[in-house]
């Protein structure tokens, strides 16, 4: 296979009229898995607004990912809670804001996502190390963090509910309203 006939990338030819090995491209050409004409999906925008809800579905394989990719790219600074107290900052970095305070807690999901895609700050864009689908898991994830830190018993559906307000009342459970 070494010695068969070939170009080489930009190597001259005779073969071609225009004396380039390399044919250009036809018109209309994606690149494999680049085609994204999912706007919302690949910039978490639609039109010039963030987008306010997640355009993946939601399920635990999701979450489950998204705490995979957290804890790989984002919680070094932001550290496994989302306080930004994470490693990295305890060794001098800059501290980034919580992911609990107000402002992001109120954020636009693609407000985030366009964060993470593009940086801010002295935060790095992430959009080339991590694909667009993990962004989204990274986003969901971030939301379930700041409702498990801000959640209050109204969140917690009604059967689980009243199973937590029945062990509340037993007098010698850790954290009940007795001790």
């Amino acid at each position: 296979m070494q010695d068969q006939p070939k170009y080489l990338p930009l190597q001259p030819s005779r073969f071609f009229a225009d004396g380039r090995s390399e044919r250009p491209l036809l018109p209309g050409t994606v690149a494999r898995g680049h085609l994204d004409d999912d706007t919302p999906l690949h910039t978490g925008k639609e039109g010039s607004d963030f987008v306010t809800t997640l355009p993946v579905a939601m399920s635990v394989a999701l979450l489950q990912r998204g705490r995979e990719r957290y804890d790989i790219y984002c919680s070094p600074c932001h550290d496994r809670v989302g306080n930004g107290e994470g490693m990295i900052v305890q060794r001098g970095y800059r501290q980034p804001p919580s992911l609990h305070s107000d402002r992001l807690r109120a954020a636009a999901v693609g407000y985030i996502f366009d964060v993470i895609s593009n940086g801010f700050g002295v935060m790095p864009k992430y959009r080339v190390q991590i694909p667009a689908a993990d962004r989204w898991a990274i986003v969901a994830y971030i939301r379930a963090l700041q409702l498990s830190q801000h959640a209050t018993i109204d969140d917690v559906a009604p059967a689980p509910r009243q199973q937590l307000l029945n062990a509340a009342a037993v007098p010698g459970v850790a954290g009940t309203a007795h001790e």
